[in-house]
């Protein structure tokens, strides 16, 4: 089952996603929490998970809960496919349907080619690329007309600024890829499916004030981190009606860090 939107995608400006029902994958902290809480401000029920931060979670769940939105937490790691899929199903089962899927979680390991370790190679494949392709696959069925699929990726895709992140570039690579491929699949159905690739942006693991972060300023046009916000925001804009016509993108959300 799954909500279907009016041919001229016409929709409250007050609730533009008022009806549907989102999942976010990562969805405790950070971008993740970020897209959770935009998603359930515009009027979806949304359901997220997490992988092991279970009280950070239950505190976002309630914080969007109490004011008077529908937000439903679930552990599940993204490496594990069974979990994915009980995810879904639990979404479906909690919320009554599915209609917008968005990819976020994801991990990073930043070493030198020669220390790389296979362990994090692995890990890093297992939940940036194995993890969305098994959500695509178990949320599909449940998507009609209409139906979401984005993918949170990144800028390093396309570009790399600085050593030791070959494979987390691979992995944003690959979902790019996939991206292309399955909104030629999905289309038929009206479905589309985007990447959202964002630059730096301000995170606990990623902080504007980091090591890094003045040498990445000084590659931004716009000369500063992104908030989670920021790209909560194009989330937002790809998951409403309006967006109907925009599939198989790679939106770079990067403040100009790729120009």
């Amino acid at each position: 089952m799954t909500t279907q939107l009016a041919d001229d995608a016409t929709t409250s400006t007050q609730a533009p996603l008022a009806g549907r029902v989102a999942l976010v994958t990562g969805g405790s902290r950070g971008i993740g929490a970020a897209i959770v809480r935009r998603l359930a401000a515009d009027g979806a029920a949304v359901a997220f998970t997490y992988s092991s931060a279970k009280d950070t979670a239950e505190a976002l769940a309630e914080e969007i809960n109490q004011a008077g939105h529908t937000v439903l937490a679930i552990q599940a790691d993204s490496a594990d496919e069974e979990a994915v899929r009980a995810a879904i199903a639990e979404t479906v089962q909690h919320l009554g349907a599915l209609d917008i899927l968005v990819n976020n979680a994801g991990v990073a390991h930043v070493a030198p080619l020669e220390d790389f370790p296979l362990t994090e190679f692995d890990r890093m494949i297992a939940v940036n690329v194995r993890g969305v392709f098994t959500a695509i696959q178990a949320a599909a069925p449940h998507l009609g007309q209409g139906g979401r699929i984005i993918t949170i990726g990144s800028i390093n895709a396309d570009r790399i600024p600085v050593p030791g992140v070959g494979v987390y570039s691979l992995t944003k690579a690959a979902v790019a890829g996939l991206t292309r491929g399955l909104a030629r699949e999905l289309g038929p159905r009206g479905i589309t499916v985007n990447t959202v690739q964002p630059g730096p942006t301000e995170t606990d693991m990623n902080p504007d004030a980091g090591p890094f972060a003045e040498s990445m300023k000084q590659l931004m046009p716009l000369g500063h981190y992104a908030q989670p916000a920021d790209i909560a925001s194009a989330v937002a804009y790809l998951a409403r009606p309006e967006a109907r016509f925009i599939t198989g993108t790679s939106w770079d959300v990067d403040g100009g860090f790729a120009v």
